[in-house]
């Protein structure tokens, strides 16, 4: 091994991205091997070192690379969930579809793992045949039966019979591609439940698409429209529109399930931001349905989310108010939190009296919500809306602070008790707080502005694609003459 080899290592395995970078230059080697002869990208990628491995690729690393037991590095990346990784090593070249000497590929043990990110990463790149004409049906009907043996087995159940193992799993929710799925542990191995999205993707992808009502059960099994398994069917049923789909998911408003009536709110809602208004003409009759859903609902947490979407449309319903006043005194804070909203401009007298009631709630965030809502005028109240907003900005323990102390900053509040909240909040050791605070003392001028600053930078740099960064140098240009720091 070269002492450039060496050096390139030791970055690796430091995780010194600069250094790895500084280290790739003209003439150096990528596929540089450590002492044992494992090729650095293989070490980059098994110590989860997603961008030193992308700038591996980037200077030519062999993605085909295997480690001490032959394992390729795509494999390793799979069984990591590395998707961004999977995706990278097959732009590069890594073959997804190679023949394993277990009679598997890495596309089937990404299926049988259960992670639809690292799936997708697998069947989609710009250099691969689409998966639909590229694999024989064979094993397009191997990947299908996995994924759906993995998902009416369960992943744990599988996992245990797979392994033997006896003991406790260890279950964790983890983030992927903005949805959540639970990751299954059992001594060293492990799977992610999401089982029916894999399915799911690769029914849509082989042109065998599930009926409806296998996509809503697969969606309602995890209650939770932030699960993966829920996400794809929803994803799906939105892509066959031409199918009846929307006929069939607004039906499910009247179902005895509140989880199926939840998800026919969660899709209508998608319909609002995932497609363009032209292709989607059910816009008004939807609004409509969810007015008259609205008055109905008895489940919290449904009619929580049909207020949601129903205050979502660009258009307010003629009714939107009169639900609002309706819900007002609902029993739960998950209703009363869309209260607000639904109450618009201009404000009637019965509005702006629910909104003035709401400030007194218990729950913080119908406080937060009400007092915003409410015009200018009022918060002049020494006792009203501004008041509510330092209150809650004043409690550490307040899960609404951070919002009312981004809320005060920007607000119209030029009072002595708003200034001194804002001063109070550069103390505790939280950086966007105090950075939330100096930006708000920079817009009311205040003098104690630099220091401010200066407090926030004690917790760490305030970057520059941060708007709120900005304020001190535009303080100086109101508050400092020129040749002391103004320009």
């Amino acid at each position: 091994m070269t002492d450039r080899d060496a050096r390139l290592v030791a970055a690796v395995r430091a995780g010194d991205l600069p250094e790895v970078h500084a280290l790739l230059g003209p003439g150096r080697n990528p596929d540089a091997v450590d002492e044992d002869g494992l090729p650095v990208l293989c070490a980059a990628v098994a110590a989860h070192e997603e961008e030193i491995a992308d700038a591996l690729l980037g200077a030519g690393a062999d993605p085909e690379a295997v480690d001490a037991d032959g394992t390729p590095v795509l494999c390793t990346a799979v069984a990591a969930f590395a998707y961004r990784t999977v995706a990278a090593l097959v732009r590069a070249g890594a073959d997804p579809d190679r023949v394993l000497p277990d009679g598997t590929t890495p596309l089937l043990r990404a299926v049988e793992g259960g992670s639809p990110a690292t799936v997708k990463a697998l069947l989609w790149s710009q250099d691969l045949q689409a998966p639909e004409l590229r694999l024989e049906r064979p094993m397009r009907e191997r990947l299908l039966a996995a994924a759906r043996h993995w998902y009416e087995t369960g992943a744990e159940t599988e996992l245990r019979r797979r392994t033997g193992a006896t003991a406790p799993a260890r279950i964790d929710t983890v983030e992927e591609e903005w949805s959540e799925v639970e990751q299954v542990t059992l001594g060293g191995p492990s799977v992610r439940a999401g089982h029916g999205a894999v399915l799911t993707v690769l029914e849509s992808t082989f042109g065998v698409p599930a009926p409806f009502t296998e996509l809503v059960a697969r969606a309602v099994r995890h209650p939770d429209p932030m699960h993966v398994d829920w996400a794809a069917a929803r994803s799906d049923l939105g892509n066959r529109l031409g199918e009846g789909a929307r006929d069939m998911v607004t039906a499910l408003r009247h179902h005895p399930s509140p989880h199926h009536r939840r998800f026919a709110a969660d899709w209508l809602r998608g319909r609002l931001f995932l497609v363009k208004p032209d292709a989607y003409a059910h816009l008004e009759d939807d609004r409509d349905l969810l007015a008259s859903w609205a008055e109905t609902e008895t489940d919290a947490a449904v009619l929580a989310d049909v207020l949601w979407v129903l205050t979502e449309h660009a258009e307010e319903h003629p009714r939107l108010e009169a639900v609002g006043l309706r819900y007002a005194d609902h029993p739960d804070p998950q209703v009363r939190r869309r209260v607000p909203d639904c109450l618009a401009r201009p404000l009637t007298a019965r509005a702006t009296a629910a909104l003035r009631a709401l400030t007194r709630d218990p729950d913080d965030e119908v406080r937060f919500s009400a007092a915003l809502a409410l015009p200018a005028a009022d918060h002049e109240d020494r006792d009203g809306p501004g008041a509510v907003v330092r209150d809650l900005v004043r409690d550490p323990h307040s899960p609404m602070r951070g919002g009312a102390a981004e809320a005060l900053a920007v607000s119209d509040d030029r009072t002595a008790d708003a200034t001194e909240v804002l001063l109070a909040l550069l103390d505790p050791d939280d950086r966007i707080l105090r950075l939330v605070a100096a930006y708000g003392l920079a817009l009311r001028d205040h003098p104690y502005t630099p220091q401010a600053y200066a407090r926030v930078e004690e917790l760490g740099p305030i970057h520059q694609p941060d708007h709120r960064a900005f304020g001190l140098a535009d303080w100086r240009r109101r508050n400092e003459p020129p040749g002391r720091g103004g320009s």
